[in-house]
């Protein structure tokens, strides 16, 4: 039985990605702040794999084979002095587990590391990111890439796109749209929704996320995503529609981001042959 710690495992991604992993049959190691109402398969830990005393000897009896790491903080605001601040943290948690003997670390990334692209993400694609949330990312994988080759562990870079589903418990525009109809706005401030991004529900991301990090030959950047491009308006227009709400957008109302290209999506080839 493969064995799996899982940081920020009571999260908007993790819990779910924890729920799929139980469904595969890992030895989930769930590690969180909050452990309360935690799937019940997996061995709850209430920790802060920030803090500077944290010893993974301590914690665990025996290593976990894998790490996943999902933990991050207000992955939704782009330009939180968090993203930075956290950093150092980051790698020095990632830093101990592999010192402690965890075989493979297993990292979720983000499209943004990359920064304005037009067309289809692949592993190759250059980073230039454009938002604080993105270059914090982006310096992370790359540190990892440098000690991957100077210690040895496996490595993979989980990398998500465009996420929704669970809308209630998110701060993605899906749940701000959701919320403002149920405070009884009638209006949604919007930008022109022409833009195209690759969506992908959050327990379909789940489920890439565990499959990927429950086999080991596929390593690298995996890109967690449908490979298929669909404009901002189509996407949030049949959000509104399959959730029955009485909310128009305002296009518009808010420009786009300078950072935000006209089409993006993943080249999602090595998910497809984890998937099979």
């Amino acid at each position: 039985m493969l064995s799996i710690a899982v940081t920020g495992a009571n999260g908007y991604i993790g819990r779910h990605v924890v729920a799929a992993l139980c469904d595969m049959g890992a030895c989930v190691y769930a590690l969180d702040l909050c452990v309360e109402g935690g799937d019940p398969r997996a061995r709850w830990m209430q920790v802060d794999v920030f803090d500077p005393s944290f010893a993974p000897a301590e914690l665990f009896d025996e290593m976990p084979d894998v790490c996943l790491h999902l933990a991050w903080r207000n992955g939704f605001d782009h330009n939180a002095p968090t993203h930075m601040g956290d950093l150092s943290g980051h790698y020095l948690f990632l830093h101990k587990m592999i010192d402690a003997g965890v075989g493979r670390v297993a990292v979720m990334g983000s499209m943004h590391e990359v920064g304005y692209w037009e067309g289809a993400i692949t592993e190759e694609t250059p980073c230039k990111p454009l938002s604080a949330y993105g270059v914090a990312k982006d310096a992370l994988r790359r540190a990892l890439e440098i000690e991957s080759g100077r210690k040895g562990f496996a490595l993979q870079w989980l990398r998500g796109f465009y996420i929704y589903g669970d809308d209630a418990q998110s701060q993605s525009i899906f749940g701000k749209l959701l919320r403002a109809a149920q405070t009884g706005q009638k209006t949604f401030p919007f930008t022109t929704g022409k833009n195209k991004y690759d969506f992908t529900p959050v327990a379909e991301l789940a489920h890439m996320i565990a499959a990927a990090t429950m086999q080991d030959e596929v390593l690298g950047i995996i890109n967690c995503c449908s490979g298929k491009p669909v404009s901002l308006a189509e996407q949030i227009e049949g959000f509104i529609r399959d959730n029955h709400l009485d909310i128009q957008l305002e296009y518009g109302a808010f420009p786009d981001r300078p950072y935000d290209s006209p089409g993006v999506w993943g080249d999602a080839s090595k998910i497809q042959r984890i998937l099979g």
